[in-house]
């Protein structure tokens, strides 16, 4: 079975009609339940996550004017990020979620994990919102892989249309944390250039793979699994991450690079694939962005039916 983290507490984050909405999560659940998927899953108990975890990815008065400012009513924190009154308690729920998947898939409890969570978090760096983004739930639970239950190597995979600048920035130094990218471009936030592949330590383990529009779905997927592959056989990380966007759906509203919800399928195999090699089969998946409410539902389906595949 696969763990599945899922709150009504995340509907709470009221954006009004901003593209990443309640009605995303609101839509997948339902579907899912239509579906018996849910069923088929482990649904955990999980905490909030505490201020230690956080403090290891965002600077502690940042995280202080992320709850101020949601007590105070709320608005919009950054030109693309919305808060309401709830915000700040949905964010630390939601980065609790991921910690949770993180902690229970390294004892064994289970290989895999998705976490239906928002607000998304891959594009928020150390002191700043961006990109619909208040905490960076895929690097918080990173470190805590490394940091607390001593990891030595971690990979995370992104295939959100945008390009996660803000896990790229926390771990742009870093031998022990590996990135990979695939992603439009050019393309909002102008991050992700394949020069772009770490500094120091780190150097070599950035790796970014921007995609024009226009491009092929069959090239898509091909580069995706060449240079996945490679980069697996390179690292051999003990714990694979994923940062799960499917706004690079034709019909996204606001991404798109052409790919149809089997395609998200495909991604998802050959993630399981290169864990099932690598990591033990370990995968935790975390929703980022897909904003066509209609279309969502869809591809989430297809791709908790492949972490639910036997390997």
């Amino acid at each position: 079975m696969t763990f599945l983290y899922y709150d009504e507490l995340f509907l709470q984050h009221e954006t009004g009609a901003h593209p990443e909405q309640p009605e995303r999560l609101r839509r997948v659940s339902r579907h899912l339940a239509a579906t018996g998927l849910d069923q088929q899953c482990v649904r955990p108990s999980w905490e909030s996550v505490s201020m230690e975890r956080l403090a290891r990815v965002h600077q502690l008065p940042y995280v202080e004017q992320v709850k101020h400012f949601a007590q105070h009513g709320g608005g919009r924190i950054e030109a693309d990020t919305v808060v309401s009154p709830k915000s700040y308690d949905v964010a630390l729920r939601a980065s609790g979620a991921v910690c949770d998947a993180v902690t229970r898939v390294l004892k064994g409890e289970d290989t895999r994990a998705f976490c239906l969570v928002r607000p998304p978090g891959h594009h928020a760096v150390t002191a700043k919102a961006m990109g619909f983004c208040l905490f960076n739930n895929v690097a918080i639970a990173a470190r805590l892989a490394t940091e607390e239950h001593q990891l030595d190597r971690v990979l995370i995979i992104d295939w959100d249309v945008h390009h996660g600048n803000g896990t790229q920035d926390t771990f742009w130094r870093s031998e022990q944390v590996g990135f990979v990218s695939i992603h439009r471009w050019p393309f909002y936030p102008g991050t992700g250039a394949e020069e772009e592949t770490g500094s120091g330590p780190g150097s070599g383990f950035t790796r970014n793979l921007p995609v024009t529009f226009g491009t092929s779905r069959k090239e898509y997927l091909t580069r995706f699994e060449n240079s996945l592959q490679d980069f697996v056989k390179k690292m051999s990380p003990q714990l694979i991450l994923l940062s799960a966007g499917f706004d690079s759906h034709r019909a996204d509203p606001i991404g798109s690079l052409g790919l149809e919800v089997e395609d998200f399928a495909s991604l998802t195999r050959l993630v399981v694939e290169c864990a099932a090699a690598t990591s033990d089969g370990k995968v935790v998946s975390v929703l980022e962005g897909g904003y066509n409410v209609e279309i969502l539902p869809e591809c989430v389906e297809v791709h908790l039916r492949g972490l639910l595949a036997k390997a």
